[in-house]
């Protein structure tokens, strides 16, 4: 694979990622901190899969999201009974303590020392279809009468519930989700890489997820997606200089939140209409040619 592949798929599995983060922040309202916990569940989940048992890629990518899925939801359960900043930082418990079971459990994936050997199943078409597809089905959820739930218990929890929303139920609805989109991510990357260690999904990447979603706009998967480009691109294209690329990194968030605090898109998508009232794109009607 060269490298402009490389970076092209790199993109979409951290895209595949920050959707799933997207719909809980963003859509639900729900900061998280610990989403590179589902991510770890996925990639290990898939590489013991393809390298033990010989699974197809296929059935492990999608085994790694939904035990990742399942994690979400038992996690969900009783955690997201917590509201605010409370949950946030319980998130932030929550993923360290996933990677740190899969660091110490040695026998099944082998610890610190990471996991060597796995097939190199993500390839630029894979991964192609593997984001179309989760990208349809996420831009499709949140225009639907659940997408409209999660965005109830976003704007205001309490009249939410008083208008009959089951807020507790899309609050785990949302987690499970998400961490299927995480776990779907984990395992490709697992395959892109073929090497991966615990110490790859630390709070830093969960942090780098909520950022993404933050700086794209709450409230909209275009500018998540564009989020993501930008700050993929930025930390690859810096890469010579690594001593100052996470200060770049910074920089762009810091100019970004000041000049745009909602985020780049805030709540809009990237629709004809949005583009044409913006930028001056598509064509003008004769009503408006007149």
């Amino acid at each position: 694979m060269g490298y402009s592949s490389g970076i092209v798929t790199l993109l979409a599995i951290n895209c595949i990622a920050s959707l799933g983060v997207s719909l809980f922040t963003g859509f639900t309202g729900i900061y998280t901190l610990g989403h590179a916990g589902y991510m770890v569940i996925g990639a290990y989940t898939a590489a013991i899969l393809t390298v033990q048992f010989h699974l197809h890629f296929v059935l492990a990518i999608i085994a790694g999201g939904l035990l990742a899925m399942i994690c979400a939801y038992l996690i969900g359960l009783p955690t997201l009974k917590l509201v605010g900043d409370y949950y946030t930082i319980a998130s932030l418990g929550l993923g360290e303590a996933i990677r740190l079971i899969i660091e110490n459990w040695e026998s099944v994936t082998r610890g610190a020392r990471g996991y060597p050997g796995i097939d190199n199943y993500t390839t630029l078409p894979v991964v192609l279809a593997f984001f179309l597809v989760m990208t349809f089905g996420m831009f499709y959820l949140v225009n639907s009468r659940y997408g409209r739930a999660f965005k109830a218990c976003r704007d205001d929890y309490v009249a939410a519930s008083l208008l009959g929303f089951n807020t507790a139920r899309c609050r785990v609805l949302s987690l499970a989700i998400s961490g299927f989109y995480c776990g779907v991510a984990g395992a490709l990357l697992a395959g892109f890489i073929s090497f991966i260690q615990p110490v790859m999904f630390d709070m830093a990447k969960s942090t780098e997820l909520v950022s993404v979603v933050v700086l794209g706009g709450l409230g909209s998967m275009s500018g998540c997606l564009i989020g993501t480009a930008i700050l993929t691109l930025v930390t690859e294209i810096f890469r010579p200089i690594s001593k100052y690329r996470m200060l770049i990194y910074g920089l762009v968030l810091v100019l970004v939140m000041i000049l745009r605090p909602e985020g780049l898109m805030g709540t809009n998508e990237l629709t004809p209409d949005y583009l044409k009232k913006h930028f001056g794109l598509g064509k003008k009607t004769a009503k408006e040619g007149k």
